[in-house]
């Protein structure tokens, strides 16, 4: 998977909400993603989990790039939605596995 920037979630609403915008990189990219208590793949692991759990969809899109970028692998991403699936529900994992099949297959193209 390519590191090249695309247009994201947060390009599309940068001029809607550009406050908002502001805090997510500099508080939660520019300080707690670079927190030294976990590694970047770990907060992956977690945040992946945790989007699919919540069925956040447009999030965990740019997530599990995130997550590739951060050295999880499409196996481990595979694993987290399939345990995920007992927890959070069936229905969360599905679309989960939709989204990520996508954004996999996307990233392969490139």
């Amino acid at each position: 998977m390519s590191k090249t920037p695309v247009p994201n979630a947060r390009d599309r609403v940068r001029s809607f909400v550009p406050k908002l915008i502001d805090l997510t990189e500099k508080v939660v990219y520019g300080d707690v993603w670079e927190r030294p208590g976990l590694s970047k793949r770990d907060r992956s692991l977690i945040t992946v989990a945790a989007l699919v759990a919540m069925n956040r969809s447009e999030q965990l899109r740019g997530h599990v790039t995130r997550a590739i970028d951060n050295g999880v692998t499409k196996d481990e991403i595979v694993e987290i939605i399939t345990h995920m699936a007992f927890y959070s529900g069936w229905p969360t994992a599905m679309t989960a596995a939709g989204v990520a099949k996508e954004v996999l297959e996307e990233g392969e193209k490139k």
